[in-house]
């Protein structure tokens, strides 16, 4: 199985840039790259923040503009996006009994977990009990389960990116819950923090991909402001083997020149 894992696209106004970028024509960058190369990707998951201030017209684009892909496209929402916003714009869109956007689905065998992790006013995130309860209930349905959070649900040793990340209660319960049944979960997928992330936590791989707008450039030291510059923006093409999950990361803007080398010594040599 593949699939595509894009975050942060933080859509504005059309029209409008945010931080100085277009992020319309980042975005439509990676739309043209992933149809053009990855078209038989089972899904796109775009794991939130997809508009940068909940704008109405924003959303409206997102939903026209994914209309062209060719494969079918899973959406969630970040602390950039509102719930109400996000349901006027995709009112067919499934939610949970207390509103969350929180959903999941079989993708070729594999449980598809998509969490809401936010939290109203607030960059950082959120995973209440009512939460907690509705993912106990899916991953005990679950053999094999792929999970989806926008926030990073545990620190990542950047002061500056960990105030915005899970609250502490709530990363030490979903740490259990986790825990729990690690042993059906291949992997942890997140946004949110801007930059590339991967690690284990309690033993459980995770990865947290770029934005497809302003990256953060982690500087681990005590901060309470966050780097950040307009680098090169990427997305993931997530490759699911049997037991094996491999993650390439896709510069879909560059550019520049590329070198094609043979792969026999003598080419090398």
């Amino acid at each position: 199985m593949k699939f595509i894992h894009l975050s942060d696209i933080h859509l504005g106004a059309p029209g409008a840039l945010i931080e100085g970028l277009d992020p319309y024509e980042r975005l439509a960058r990676a739309f043209g790259y992933m149809a053009e190369h990855y078209a038989d990707a089972a899904r796109l998951v775009i794991t939130g923040d997809l508009t940068h201030h909940a704008n109405p017209d924003a959303y409206a684009a997102l939903r026209d503009a994914i209309k062209i892909l060719p494969m079918p496209v899973r959406l969630m929402v970040g602390n950039h996006d509102e719930r109400g916003a996000f349901f006027s714009a995709f009112p067919d869109h499934p939610r949970d009994e207390n509103g969350f956007v929180n959903y999941a689905e079989y993708v070729l065998g594999t449980r598809f977990i998509y969490c809401d992790t936010a939290l109203p006013q607030s960059h950082a995130g959120a995973f209440c009990e009512q939460r907690r309860a509705w993912l106990a209930t899916q991953l005990a349905l679950s053999e094999t389960a792929l999970l989806f959070f926008h926030h990073n649900i545990l620190d990542v040793g950047d002061p500056c990116t960990d105030v915005l990340s899970l609250n502490k209660e709530d990363q030490a319960e979903l740490r259990a819950l986790l825990t729990a049944h690690k042993h059906k979960i291949g992997h942890l997928f997140f946004g949110h923090v801007h930059a590339s992330l991967c690690g284990t936590m309690a033993g459980i791989p995770f990865s947290g991909v770029a934005s497809t707008l302003h990256q953060t450039i982690p500087s681990l030291a005590p901060s309470m402001e966050s780097p950040s510059g307009p680098l090169e923006p990427s997305y993931r093409v997530v490759l699911v083997r049997g037991e094996d999950v491999v993650i390439h990361q896709i510069p879909f803007a560059y550019d520049g020149e590329v070198t094609w080398h043979g792969n026999d010594w003598e080419d090398w040599a």
